[in-house]
């Protein structure tokens, strides 16, 4: 019965990871195929898979989408857009290294989730902007509509060419031979302008470069989110479950805290953010580095210069902060400084005044505060009402009690496909675990008691970035970090040595848009395809896997004094025996 179980499971995971990698139907419908299959084979109950549907992540979500109707309704993050714009130039690299820095920071202190979903709105209206003003075509090889309409009312410039192909024609006595080719080439020309012009008309960016630039600016994000999560112990779920596994079976090893975990990331993340921007520019913007990124003013053209003076005339049409902007912007700080006090690990957060512990998340916050926004009014008290945000074309609401958001402005934001999209991981991974699958692909690691450290440490964190891929991070740690652990006790090799890595390697799942939340959010705007995401997310994966293994073997190694199985492994490995 168990093999049976585990068989199904197996089945089931195949037909789920086909389903979502050939996009044969919609991917939130090919999340359901565990909905149905697992209560069919009899893996999981039915209720037991419904209830993997709706986690606390789902109402996190909820809260951070009514923010996020708040910040776009008002314009809030067309200002922030605008502004950042501005002072990180038009140059596309800079733009996407910019906005990279940020969300690293960001994502240090919130969930990765939380932050790509805040972070999001801004670059899409920052990509809407460059895309309106024609910076991306500045530098690519395509034709513009303008170019192409400029030439069509040159004759000058047909009647040059047509001269030089005569002045270059042996035969050029021979004029009826010349006019024929003068008019094959006339007609090549406007051909191919006319395929050009069809095809930027037809498409939903300008050229290739506009859609270069978006989708290397969308993919920048969630993994710049993935990377500020690796840095602090609180920066994502999977460090937190490392830390408290790892206490509950090793009390005595007083080595992970916020400062030494903090000490061992940070480098990392400074690296994989550097050779992944590299990467990223490489893949999507080309080698020329000096032409996208050059913050000298010199080295802009015209083009340029007249793009950031456009928005900047833009930023000047926003007019003066409205009250909504500052009840959106405090609330937006408000938010941020809940989540960060909530348990920022190296002081008592607040949640420490009530009396019983665990109760409160970040979704408590996200949610509560995005109730607030459907009571507060979006009308100053004992003021007229506010001004109609610029490019809304809605009349003034006449009710003087409006509040800051609507259902309606809620529910056009909300990606319930996204929800339906992580609960789909979650239901694969709550399978996995009750079939047995999870802990049968862990006792493969077996086989490799005769390989030395670094070799067994590389192939945990190769197989553990491969499996998250397809499973939840929160799920895939806690199946592994038992089997790791029991794996170095019986190899007689530091535990660190390979929980550490694993830890890092399990956020890498980075190749499709199943893999963690932030690529759902990304996947959802649309700039991005699934060869895309597992293009890219494939030098990512390779980046940060080398990365956390030359931190492991280097300033590692006498931080946490890897070279010596530890005296608190031993009495564990000790009692385990008894």
């Amino acid at each position: 019965i168990k093999a049976q179980s585990l068989a199904c499971c197996a089945y089931v995971l195949i037909v789920t990871a086909v389903y979502w990698v050939s996009e044969a139907v919609p991917l939130g419908a090919a999340a359901l195929v565990p909905a149905f299959l697992y209560p069919l084979f009899g893996v999981l109950k039915s209720s037991e898979v419904a209830a993997e549907y709706c986690k606390d992540t789902t109402l996190l979500l909820m809260g951070v989408i009514c923010l996020a109707a708040s910040i776009e309704k008002w314009n809030l993050h067309k200002r922030i857009a605008l502004r950042m714009v501005m002072i990180a130039g038009a140059k596309p690299g800079m733009l996407v290294l910019g906005f990279m820095c940020c969300t690293v920071f960001l994502s240090m202190w919130l969930s990765n989730t939380s932050t790509t979903a805040m972070v999001m709105p801004i670059a899409e209206a920052v990509l809407q902007q460059l895309i309106s003003t024609g910076v991306g075509r500045e530098s690519g090889t395509e034709p513009t509509r303008a170019s192409v309409s400029q030439r069509q009312v040159r004759p000058e410039t047909i009647t040059e060419e047509s001269h030089t192909i005569q002045s270059c024609s042996p035969h050029h006595e021979n004029n009826s031979s010349v006019i024929f080719m003068n008019m094959c080439f006339i007609h090549s020309c406007m051909k191919q302008e006319l395929c050009t012009l069809t095809e930027s008309k037809d498409s939903r960016y300008p050229t290739k470069r506009d859609h270069m630039i978006c989708k290397c600016l969308s993919l920048s994000i969630t993994y710049a989110a993935t990377i500020g999560g690796l840095i602090t112990i609180t920066g994502t779920s999977t460090n937190l479950i490392f830390a408290e596994q790892f206490n509950n079976r090793y009390p005595d090893a007083k080595v992970i805290n916020f400062g030494t975990w903090f000490i061992f990331s940070f480098p990392i993340a400074i690296i994989m953010l550097l050779l992944t921007w590299v990467w990223l520019h490489f893949l999507f913007l080309g080698c020329n580095f000096r032409e996208t990124c050059s913050l000298s003013k010199k080295r802009k053209t015209r083009r340029e210069m007249l793009s950031e003076r456009k928005i900047h005339d833009e930023y000047i049409k926003l007019g003066p902060i409205s009250y909504p902007e500052v009840v959106t912007g405090v609330f937006f700080i408000l938010m941020t400084l809940l989540w960060f006090t909530r348990e920022p690990g190296f002081v008592p957060g607040w949640t420490s005044l009530f009396e019983k512990k665990g109760y409160r998340t970040d979704a408590t916050v996200s949610v509560l505060l995005g109730f607030l926004l459907f009571l507060i009014p979006a009308r100053r008290p004992f003021s007229r009402a506010p001004r109609t945000p610029a490019g809304d074309s809605a009349e003034r609401d006449p009710d003087p009690m409006a509040p800051m958001i609507t259902w309606k402005d809620f529910q056009n934001l909300m990606p319930w496909e996204i929800v339906i999209l992580v609960g789909g991981g979650y239901a694969l991974a709550a399978g996995c675990k009750v079939s047995g699958l999870s802990v049968w692909i862990g006792r493969q690691l077996e086989p490799m008691s005769g390989l030395p450290p670094w070799m067994v440490t590389l192939l945990a964190c190769l197989l553990v970035s491969a499996v998250t891929e397809f499973a939840s991070n929160p799920a895939t740690l806690t199946v592994f970090l038992p089997i790791l652990s029991a794996l170095s006790e019986t190899l007689q090799i530091n535990p660190l040595h390979t929980l550490i890595p694993a830890t890092m390697c399990v956020s890498f799942g980075v190749m499709l848009p199943v893999g963690n939340p932030p690529n759902a959010i990304v996947f959802s705007y649309g700039h991005v395809q699934i060869s895309d995401m597992v293009k890219a997310g494939f030098g990512v994966n390779l980046i940060g896997v080398l990365v956390v293994m030359l931190a492991i073997m280097t300033w590692g190694v006498p931080l946490f004094n890897l070279t010596e199985f530890p005296d608190w492994a031993i009495a564990r490995n000790v009692t385990g025996s008894l």
